[in-house]
């Protein structure tokens, strides 16, 4: 198994509609396999590997056909995290002081974080501490870049229609409960749809989402174990009219999660999200009034 090694790759990549453009905007954040030359981590790539929405951007990528704009991060969420506050950085990871406030939050306890310090309880990813002066690199450089792609592509948007749909792209582990310290007798639904209880997106869209899955043999939970994190709490605001929804899909339903290569239903879940996005759209364009 291998993951390119690239420093020289933009940040961040956008797709822009290939057609009619409407006010919906996708963002994979969790998809990069581009490992930065000044990682320096101890723990195996594969070990590593285990972090990335691999392939969650392809499956996606259907998205400017229908008029959507597709934002996706090149590099690996446990380089840095696009969908961490900065100040949920842990200050025991750094050799110096940091010179902004810190809020570490339970991921950070966790060790992840803002930047990842270990991908379980027994396995630290660097054998040394960061200097202040890399991690700024690393929000300068890749953190910042993301979040600005992603602002620029919502505020043309909700500037030129006055209503905004934002979709939030990630998969999970099949073990996603254990990994958050969840005790639970259910399974992990296939989907699982977080509107942080309800404060990001109208309910209709949440409802139109869940009943395609369903429709297509999917389980989908709401909120469970995953509500949301930065991104759509900064983006969906429905009292604007900005509606933001994350969307996690069980990885084994499209790939094999130790060679992170896509396996047998790959090419058919990307058919249902393609044919997803096209009910997406057109609830989008009716609601926007084009």
């Amino acid at each position: 198994m291998t993951a390119p090694n690239v420093s020289q790759v933009p940040a961040v990549v956008r797709h822009d509609p290939a057609g009619p453009v409407i006010p919906l905007v996708c963002d994979s954040p969790h998809s990069g396999v581009a490992y930065p030359e000044d990682f320096r981590h101890v723990v195996p790539l594969a070990s590593l590997r285990q972090g990335e929405d691999t392939h969650v951007d392809a499956l996606w990528l259907a998205a400017p056909a229908v008029g959507a704009t597709l934002i996706a991060a090149t590099f690996p969420r446990t380089y840095i995290d696009p969908n961490r506050d900065l100040a949920d950085l842990d200050p025991d990871m750094l050799d110096g002081e940091w010179p902004d406030p810190l809020a570490p939050g339970v991921k950070t306890g966790l060790g992840k974080g803002l930047i990842w310090s270990r991908m379980d309880p027994q396995t630290p990813i660097y054998d040394r501490k960061l200097s202040v002066a890399e991690v700024r690199n690393r929000i300068d450089q890749y953190y910042l870049p993301y979040h600005r792609a992603l602002e620029q592509a919502v505020k043309e948007r909700y500037r030129q229609f006055g209503a905004l749909w934002h979709l939030n792209l990630h998969s999970m582990p099949n073990d996603a409960y254990e990994r958050l310290g969840i005790q639970s007798n259910k399974p992990l639904a296939d989907f699982v749809l977080g509107d942080r209880d309800g404060l990001t997106c109208e309910p209709a869209f949440v409802d139109l989402i869940g009943r395609f899955l369903r429709d297509k043999g999917y389980t989908v939970a709401c909120n469970d174990p995953y509500k949301g994190v930065q991104l759509i709490e900064r983006i969906g605001k429905p009292a604007e009219n900005r509606h933001s929804l994350q969307v996690e899909i069980r990885r084994p339903l499209y790939m094999n999660e130790v060679t992170r290569e896509p396996n047998d239903g790959f090419v058919s879940l990307q058919r249902d999200l393609s044919a997803l996005l096209d009910v997406v759209a057109a609830y989008v364009k009716e609601k926007a009034g084009i």
